[in-house]
């Protein structure tokens, strides 16, 4: 396996109160509503730094805009919100880029450029590094597709892949930006289970070999127990448990215990 570049150090905290081990990304009591429509109540969790989290809940509890608070494309109304260890509540654009360059994000659509090919994706990601020049731009790119899975692919352009390999391209550019963290907004949803269950494997591998801290937003309870060091389940806007699996599968709470039966079913039909 080709040895790749460490992720740089993390960002220290601008509030000397905030422990960006014990809390590298947290919410405190968050809660975010559009228009008369509350999405969030009262929202609290922390994901370590090096630790996978999954969320889970039926849709329209959430998920995605809790990534979307985390990456400060949507304010709190109400609570605080650390990201990379910093507390980012009322942060204007340009406070975050430092935040973007730490934390990155796999949106589902893959947000891929059309117009370039696989691996002229992935060097986009590196053209800001000034220690770099063409050839080690396009070395670096492709050990990352390597590590990915997809370096056969480079010379292809996104239109001619399919869902799933569009996510692993997109997760190999995230990586190329060195970033402490990866979301992964829904990266099973509308593949099959054969490219679902490679995909899942290619987030553990990319757990397991760079050590990054991650969070996986998923319907999925197979990939959630596969990947998952904290699971936090929401519903109805609220924060109904934040736990391991373990702690998870002792739960008796009726509405967990159905979700997780409920959707263990669907998969194993």
């Amino acid at each position: 396996m080709p040895e790749l570049p460490i992720p740089g150090p993390a960002l220290q905290p601008v509030d000397p109160a905030v422990d960006a081990e014990s809390g590298f990304i947290e919410f405190c009591q968050v809660s975010k509503s559009f228009g008369e429509h509350q999405v969030l109540k009262d929202v609290s969790f922390r994901v370590k730094r090096g630790e996978t989290a999954c969320i889970l809940g039926r849709s329209g509890v959430g998920k995605s805009v809790t990534l979307k608070l985390i990456m400060g494309f949507f304010s709190p109304d109400s609570g605080r919100i650390i990201s990379a260890g910093h507390d980012i509540t009322g942060w204007n654009e340009d406070q975050l880029t430092a935040i973007h360059k730490q934390i990155t994000m796999v949106f589902q659509s893959g947000a891929l450029f059309d117009s370039l090919t696989v691996g002229e994706n992935v060097a986009f990601a590196l053209r800001d590094r000034e220690d770099l020049d063409e050839e080690a731009i396009a070395a670096q790119a492709g050990r990352y597709l390597d590590l990915l899975e997809v370096g056969g692919l480079r010379d292809q352009y996104p239109s001619d892949l399919s869902t799933g390999l569009r996510r692993a391209v997109a997760i190999a550019r995230a990586l190329a930006v060195q970033p402490a963290a990866i979301l992964y907004d829904e990266p099973t949803t509308m593949v099959d289970p054969l490219m679902s269950r490679r995909i899942a494997g290619l987030i553990e591998k990319v757990k397991r070999q760079v050590k990054l801290t991650g969070i996986v937003v998923t319907h999925d309870t197979r990939l959630a127990r596969q990947l998952a060091d904290r699971l936090i389940f929401l519903h109805d806007g609220q924060l109904r448990f934040w736990g391991t699996v373990a702690e998870l599968d002792a739960s008796r709470d009726p509405v967990l215990r159905d979700f997780w039966q409920k959707d263990e079913f669907t998969l194993a039909g």
